[in-house]
């Protein structure tokens, strides 16, 4: 078994949506108090973290842009949503800022020679870290999907999508219509993956990325990976 680490590394002011408060990681202690416990002497470190409940790579739960009364939070979402079969499409051509069309989802999709099961995770290596990761641009220069694309994946009966950037559409108004979308249709997406080059073009994997059980969360950090057994 091959397990393949699809998340991001979060460390003090790792890079966040702009609307997002930032990731704040602080030592609390580091074993400079020793103690007595018996006859024996102990000292333990210890991290604080601050953050949105955004940070890093995480899965937006339906209450997250969602306004209807019972839309779920991260902790009434299924945990079966979480644990998926899954496929990634290599859109790693496509340019900065652009908005996937549907046609080019169904040329990715031909190319992959995979199909779209009902509730799979369908995720999509735009090359964003490669191009942007580390600079200003990250938050605002990444492409995404095109509207019509959200609803493309959506009537393949998906589950949900993954991105690499901080949102799964151009940055503006689309963003925000496509996060309308996925509460119509009942979808959902992970933003801020990694490593995608490393799971495109294998076919098929096991998908995992339990999010933490935050009461009312409109999203979670998650510990995203791919499985090929």
């Amino acid at each position: 078994m091959e397990i393949i680490d699809l998340s991001r590394e979060l460390f003090h002011r790792a890079a966040m949506h702009p609307a997002h408060p930032p990731f704040i990681l602080s030592v609390w202690s580091d074993h400079e108090s020793k103690f007595k416990v018996g006859n024996t002497v102990v000292s333990y470190k210890e991290m604080s973290i601050a953050c949105s409940d955004h940070a890093g790579t995480h899965v937006d739960a339906p209450v997250h842009f969602d306004p209807r009364p019972g839309a779920l939070s991260i902790d009434q979402v299924p945990l079966e949503n979480f644990y998926t079969e899954a496929i990634c499409l290599d859109l790693s051509h496509v340019p900065l800022k652009h908005a996937i069309t549907a046609a080019e989802m169904q040329t990715a999709l031909g190319r992959s020679g995979q199909e779209i099961k009902p509730k799979d995770t369908v995720l999509m290596y735009m090359a964003t870290n490669d191009r942007l990761y580390g600079t200003p641009r990250y938050a605002y220069d990444f492409p995404g999907l095109a509207l019509e694309s959200v609803h493309w994946l959506a009537d393949r009966g998906i589950g949900m999508f993954g991105v690499e950037a901080v949102s799964p559409a151009p940055a503006g108004e689309l963003n925000d219509l496509a996060h309308q979308a996925c509460a119509e249709r009942g979808i959902t997406h992970i933003e801020c993956m990694f490593n995608l080059d490393k799971v495109v073009g294998r076919g098929r994997f096991r998908f995992a990325g339990f999010p933490l059980k935050i009461k009312g969360g409109s999203a979670s950090p998650i510990r995203a990976v791919a499985i090929f057994e």
